[in-house]
């Protein structure tokens, strides 16, 4: 509290001194003015008589006179003091009020109890710097499981709404410049529970610095970093950034992706959203020339990727400095401008404006000149959410979700991110039969996804099984434990073993212990798999169908029964 104590004695000097010249000078008279007691006697009063009365009178609580009836000259000088008093505290109460309604010290305070709110943290969390689209998605996915984290924003309506939210536990959150050292500090950069920081602003400067000031403040901590321009994502590469996301490339990448395998594609939705949603619907873009509307960012990057894949494309930009060659300058919101793209030839069409407004006149106009457009367009704000839903187009950019979507992998299952990568690399066909086997095992809706590993810490009872000498498999942990000869509604994706990664490996597989396992499954599977994780008795009734008594009085029971004592 040094900063806001400091900053209470400073602005309370002067007050503070003319209490104490008050209270001295009215104490030094009644110490000086002669009194009488009950028997008419002269009798002066002390220090500790004069302060005490002096305490209570100026408090205005009035005990009376004490400990003998006043004479006439210490009336007088009662009356005076009591004015003394009461101007030196109203002075002083008036100066305190202004301090607490000061901005300064309010800043003040806030930011200490910020502090001692992170310092007191005793669990993981990860540091969030900046709470617009994506940082307002993802530390409530974060926080359903059971992830805590800190925030810093330098926008305070962002930082009140996210006080308001209706959290499991607190989120420490900060209104402040993630540029400034000292405030990255606060928020527990360099906390010994902080496991990784995530810079999600809109400003690339800002994102920069808390790479930078990340990775000299604690090198093994994960960053996370968002990226916009090609020109960012290389000054964080050059310093070590763990992962750099940019959120245009990304879209564009899984849209040429749909393009070539929608399957894989599917895939990576089914797997990466929301557990217990509806299965997404597979996306078929089709092949053939594409309108992009927008020349900026995202217009770019689609255009780009499109051009990987030999897709003709035409741009409509309404700046003539920023549009490429041969595009069409004009808005795309205007139906002469959409026939001279060629709408008419077009399969396709990208609203990527960086308005929804116009996007959304983009997306109006054009399914008005030809509804079968397969339709892609950019949503700029989350709450734009029902207007976009009402449209009915095909495909919605939305920058934070697709963001957040690489990130909570990254965060909350690393394997799943390493499935990903190597599912990329497999067929169609490969794809669509994984397809069917996850809509078999969570018909329902979106499976979850989790890992396992199996070490003393997640698995004990399988290890101490393997050190045992059992031979377990995997189909072993993969039944259900309530029922014998029942299989738990879900499916191995990925085993792990000493840096080599098996996909969809068999129910036959041998475990060793250190195996890393990746499996997808209806919601709350996860919990009925660790009876067979952490229970010994479980796992070997699981192995062998033997239910066996475990601990000592059941086992000397059962010893004691077996033996042919009598019921």
């Amino acid at each position: 509290m040094n900063s806001v104590l400091f900053l209470f004695l400073r602005r309370m000097r002067a007050p503070l001194l003319v209490l104490l010249a008050a209270y001295a000078i009215s104490v030094g008279g009644m110490v000086l003015i002669p009194g009488a007691d009950d028997q008419g006697e002269p009798w002066q009063m002390t220090f500790f008589h004069a302060f005490y009365f002096v305490s209570y009178m100026g408090s205005t609580i009035g005990f009376g006179e004490i400990p003998y009836e006043f004479t006439d000259a210490q009336r007088f000088w009662v009356v005076v003091t009591i004015y003394l008093s009461v101007i030196s505290w109203l002075y002083a109460i008036g100066t305190i009020l202004s301090i607490i309604q000061d901005p300064a010290f309010k800043r003040a305070v806030t930011e200490q109890r910020f502090t001692l709110q992170v310092r007191r943290l005793r669990d993981p969390f990860y540091l969030i710097v900046g709470y617009g689209e994506s940082g307002s998605l993802l530390v409530p996915a974060l926080e359903r499981r059971q992830l805590r984290s800190v925030v810093i924003d330098n926008r305070q309506e962002r930082i009140d709404r996210l006080e308001l939210e209706n959290f499991g536990f607190d989120v420490p959150g900060l209104c402040a410049d993630g540029r400034e050292v000292h405030f990255l500090r606060e928020a527990g950069i360099d906390h010994p529970y902080c496991i990784g920081v995530v810079a999600l602003t809109d400003d690339p400067d800002v994102n920069v610095k808390v790479a930078i000031t990340a990775k000299l403040l604690k090198p093994d901590l994960t960053v996370i970093c968002r990226a916009e321009s090609r020109s960012t994502e290389a000054n964080l590469a050059s310093f070590g950034t763990d992962y750099i996301i940019n959120p245009y490339r990304v879209f564009a990448d899984h849209l040429t992706m749909a393009l070539r395998a929608p399957s894989v594609h599917a895939l990576y939705r089914w797997l990466i959203n929301t557990p217990g949603r509806p299965l997404p619907e597979l996306v078929h873009p089709p092949r053939g020339t594409w309108i992009i509307c927008g020349h900026g960012r995202f217009g770019r990057a689609v255009g780009q990727y499109l051009a990987y894949e030999n897709i003709p494309t035409v741009f409509i930009e309404p700046r003539a400095e920023r549009a490429p060659p041969d595009a069409i300058i004009g808005f795309g919101t205007e139906a002469v401008t959409l026939r001279e793209a060629g709408i008419d030839q077009a399969v396709a069409l990208v609203a990527g404006a960086d308005l929804d407004i116009n996007n959304l006149s983009i997306v109006m106009t054009a399914k008005a000149l030809k509804p079968s457009l397969h339709i892609v367009v950019r949503q700029n704000r989350r709450a734009n959410d029902v207007v976009f839903a009402a449209t009915g187009v095909d495909q919605v950019m939305q920058a934070g979700r697709i963001i957040v979507w690489r990130i909570l992998p990254l965060l909350t299952t690393p394997l799943l991110s390493q499935f990903l990568r190597q599912a990329r690399h497999h067929s169609e066909s490969w794809a669509s039969a994984l397809l069917e086997q996850i809509q078999e095992v969570s018909p329902d809706g979106v499976p979850l996804v989790w890992s396992v590993v199996l070490d003393h810490t997640e698995a004990p009872a399988v290890c101490d099984g393997l050190r045992a000498g059992y031979a377990i498999r995997l189909q072993n942990l993969l039944q259900d434990p309530r029922e014998t000869g029942k299989n738990l509604p879900c499916m191995p994706l990925m085993l792990v073993r000493g840096g080599e990664r098996q996909l969809l490996p068999t129910g036959e597989q041998m475990l060793q212990q250190g195996d890393q396992l990746l499996l997808c499954g209806v919601p709350k599977t996860d919990g009925l798999l660790r009876w067979s994780l952490f229970n010994r008795n479980v796992l070997r009734s699981l192995m062998t169908g033997e239910r066996r008594p475990d601990g000592y009085i059941w086992r000397w029971l059962g010893h004691w029964r077996s033996a042919g004592a009598p019921e």
